[in-house]
């Protein structure tokens, strides 16, 4: 006969024959630690509950359930165990609460501050906080620095108020000469010609018909800086000059005309190859992703978690899905080549569908 004890903690789920097609049971059995907080598992015999990533030894199958929460698990009669601590914030947890104290920090800071001042107050020496931050940003404490101060620059460019060097100096930067030194990269044209919407920029434009719908290819004197992909041509137009406010757009000439035939080319036939001078305009990070996407063979995939690896961020999946989103050059930038972990296909900034077809022509 159980006692109530026993029947207290009879797991629940699914049964050892069941477990080997149960991506949960996998997650423990590889200690996963991308897992922790999304489920914890007890254990019928030691009366605990854990972490999918706990390095405590592997229990019988026949022993584990799973539960959705701490909370569940208690309910059920668990304790969590000491060594994983499962009702407490995880490691990984911990350490993107640093970061974002960090990151907190240095966007607040009149000027940049040093790496050992930031190091001291997340309690950790500048050796370890630089290899944290920049596994869970993707960039050094420096880079993420320079990079919000960019974006102050660009958003007080935009209102149109105040000279060109206030803005440099008000966002932080103690040099405007190291700021124009970069800013092309930064901004994609002259401090002076951002503020004022690209102006005196030229860029030629030109809108044709693919069979994934209308696409619009723009190109500054630098190379191609847009191609987008719509239904409708007009909208694609509106896009473009929305992105460039006041830049000087013309319709271009027959010679232009043959780089869109090429684009579309490559879009009906993508093994054919596409070598174009590309103006690729975005943060540090941002073009690395971009670089790395470029990098990705016709007629293969790669995960976001592929990418953040291949990019030495690791943990930075959510920025590169950011970055692939940012992307304003379709299929010369192959966004559409990057998948999600299993396989299937995520969002894309034309459409899933425009990407089912992308692939299965590179195929």
């Amino acid at each position: 006969m159980e006692t109530v004890t026993e029947k207290k903690l009879k797991p629940a789920g699914p049964r050892p024959a069941d477990l080997a097609q149960d991506p949960r049971w996998m997650a423990v059995v590889s200690r996963d630690a991308s897992q922790d907080g999304k489920f914890v598992y007890s254990v019928k015999t030691t009366g605990i509950y854990c972490r999918p990533s706990c390095p405590s030894r592997l229990a019988k199958p026949i022993n584990v359930a799973f539960h959705a929460t701490c909370q569940e698990a208690e309910k059920a009669g668990f304790r969590a165990c000491r060594r994983c601590q499962p009702n407490k914030a995880s490691l990984a947890e911990q350490h993107a609460a640093t970061v974002a104290a960090a990151c907190r920090q240095i966007e607040e800071a009149e000027e940049l501050p040093k790496l050992d001042a930031i190091a001291e107050a997340a309690g950790m020496s500048p050796f370890h906080f630089h290899r944290l931050f920049k596994s869970v940003t993707g960039l050094t404490p420096k880079a993420y620095g320079v990079a919000h101060r960019a974006k102050r620059v660009r958003a007080q460019l935009a209102t149109g108020k105040g000279s060109v060097t206030e803005t440099i100096y008000g966002a932080g930067f103690n040099s405007n000469s190291r700021f124009y030194e970069t800013s092309n990269d930064m901004l994609g044209m002259t401090p002076s010609a951002f503020r004022d919407g690209g102006a005196d920029t030229a860029i030629k434009f030109a809108v044709g018909e693919c069979s994934l719908g209308s696409i619009l290819v723009a190109c500054s004197e630098k190379g191609v800086c847009a191609i987008l992909l719509g239904d409708d041509p007009d909208v694609l137009v509106r896009n473009l000059q929305d992105q460039f406010t006041n830049a000087i757009l013309t319709g271009g000439d027959a010679e232009f005309e043959k780089m869109v035939a090429e684009v579309v080319g490559f879009v009906e036939a993508p093994r054919h190859g596409l070598d174009l001078p590309l103006d690729v305009r975005g943060t540090a990070f941002q073009q690395r992703v971009w670089q790395a996407l470029r990098e990705i063979p016709v007629g293969s995939t790669a995960s976001y978690a592929d990418i953040a690896r291949g990019i030495g961020s690791p943990k930075s999946v959510r920025a590169v899905a950011q970055a692939c989103a940012a992307n304003a050059i379709a299929v010369a930038i192959p966004c559409h080549r990057v998948v999600k972990s299993d396989g299937g296909l995520s969002g894309y900034r034309w459409g899933v569908e425009r990407k089912r077809a992308l692939l299965a022509r590179e195929q």
